[in-house]
């Protein structure tokens, strides 16, 4: 069974994330913001992570950076509810600086069930190829 982190500070969100990817036989792991979701790490293995960009007492990419550091041979998926930049937007393109930090994937809220098992497939898929996550 595939064990799941998923750090994110709204409650909704970590209810939708767990109970999609419960439903799909995912052992997942909550954390409500980016200091939890550290114990966690430290606590135990996991084969993905689902981050968000933005939390409180982590500012800005702080969070993929360092779970990035922390858990480097662990695919990591960014979640952001900002939206990406386009040509009419000054706005930077937050979740492509997240993958230049090392996010795997990057996810933009709000996001439906397929897509995010497509993407958690996808980054298990790629680790178990690679020969980082246990096949089974």
């Amino acid at each position: 069974m595939p064990r799941v982190l998923v750090v994110d500070d709204d409650p909704m969100v970590c209810v939708a994330i767990e109970v999609c990817l419960t439903r799909k036989g995912f052992e997942v792991t909550v954390a409500d913001g980016g200091e939890a979701g550290m114990r966690a790490l430290e606590a135990g293995d996991f084969d993905v992570m689902l981050i968000d960009v933005f939390m409180p007492h982590m500012r800005g990419f702080e969070s993929i950076r360092i779970f990035h550091e922390r858990a480097p041979l662990v695919p990591l998926i960014a979640m952001s509810g900002y939206a990406f930049a386009n040509l009419d937007s000054p706005a930077p393109d937050f979740l492509r600086m997240a993958l230049e930090l090392g996010a795997a994937r990057c996810l933009r809220k709000p996001f439906t069930p397929g897509a995010l098992l497509t993407v958690v497939n996808e980054c298990l898929a790629e680790a178990r190829f690679s020969g980082v996550v246990r096949s089974g």
